[in-house]
């Protein structure tokens, strides 16, 4: 993977997946103290302890189409590579809590990368799904919830065009002013 958000996408796409009704993802890049944190939370059926404790190695996998999944055990190793780890909280039936930090300077550490269209693409394909956002750059700080802006709607779908376009110059709007 060349970005974070495609890994971000991966790991959103598992909790989806688990039936997860809502998704919280939060980032936290500290560059003053090498810190760089994706942290996906969910609330779908969680995880057996069986999946649980061997899920960073690419032959376990709950899809019966293909027996090799890739996204957790590569950003683990991007974890490992890039001097962090990665921990995996998950309980059957409550819900799955994925932690990834690493070095923010370290040189293998990939790009942020797209993530309005990351959430634009979401939002889009599981409308119904409440993704919370949280992104922190060193004291600034940026916040949407999708619950907040559907009540803001008056029945109007969340996935509508015209909401999909607001929401995504709103997120772009909002990134650009974390760097500033």
């Amino acid at each position: 993977m060349k970005e974070m958000a495609l890994h971000i996408l991966d790991i959103i796409q598992n909790s989806i997946r688990a039936e997860a009704t809502c998704i919280i993802l939060r980032i936290e890049e500290k560059p003053s103290v090498d810190r760089f944190v994706i942290e996906i939370e969910d609330n779908g059926k969680g995880m057996p302890e069986a999946i649980r404790s061997t899920v960073t190695n690419p032959f376990t996998t709950t899809r019966t189409l293909r027996r090799v999944g890739l996204g957790i055990p590569l950003l683990h190793q991007l974890c490992e590579e890039c001097e962090g780890k990665l921990t995996i909280d998950s309980k059957e039936g409550e819900g799955t809590r994925i932690k990834a930090i690493m070095r923010y300077h370290h040189i293998d550490r990939l790009p942020l990368g797209d993530m309005v269209g990351t959430l634009y693409m979401l939002i889009m394909a599981k409308p119904e799904i409440r993704y919370i956002y949280e992104h922190n750059y060193e004291a600034q700080g940026f916040r949407m919830d999708t619950e907040q802006i559907v009540e803001m709607l008056d029945g109007l779908p969340i996935n509508h065009p015209d909401i999909l376009t607001w929401i995504k110059s709103y997120i772009a709007e909002n990134e650009r002013a974390l760097y500033k």
